[in-house]
């Protein structure tokens, strides 16, 4: 079975009547976590960005308090799969401003933790990968956005 593309996709759907369009999201849906989770960002929370960033860093801050320090190792794979939590959020938002601000929370409830990471070279490298995302996403936003950020990557720095 060939995939179509998503021109093609857009077009079908455009043709479909309502009642079968809300058939195919609901089984979409049904057969995967993410898909629910988008559509749950989509139709309840994409409204207020405000409270969908609160309701995110809530969960980073949990995922943080739930790190297992007794040894590197289960830091460094507890860090990358709350990591991988936020930038699943962040796709879900697609939006510069969430990235940020999301990032910049990980990257200050990483330092604020101490883990040593100027010590341990891969905590240090997903600190500064996080730190180049923060400026790239950063250098895309209106002069008055970027210079508030700036200010927070700079108290980020070491």
């Amino acid at each position: 079975m060939k995939t179509a593309t998503i021109q093609e996709i857009k077009l079908e759907l455009k043709n479909e009547q309502p009642t079968r369009l809300l058939e195919l999201c609901l089984r979409l849906a049904r057969f995967k976590k993410e898909n629910k989770e988008l559509l749950t960002y989509l139709l309840f929370e994409a409204h207020d960005i405000e409270a969908y960033i609160n309701s995110v860093k809530l969960e980073i801050d949990t995922q943080f308090d739930s790190i297992n320090t007794s040894n590197v190792y289960f830091i460094k794979k507890t860090l990358r799969k709350v990591l991988r939590i936020t930038n699943k959020f962040i796709r879900y938002s697609g939006s510069d401003l969430v990235a940020t601000e999301l990032l910049i929370h990980f990257c200050t409830k990483m330092k604020d933790a101490d883990f040593s990471h100027l010590t341990n070279p891969v905590l240090n490298n997903i600190y500064l990968n996080q730190i180049k995302k923060i400026n790239k996403t950063i250098s895309s936003m209106h002069e008055d956005l970027q210079y508030d950020y700036l200010k927070k990557v700079q108290q980020l720095s070491f």
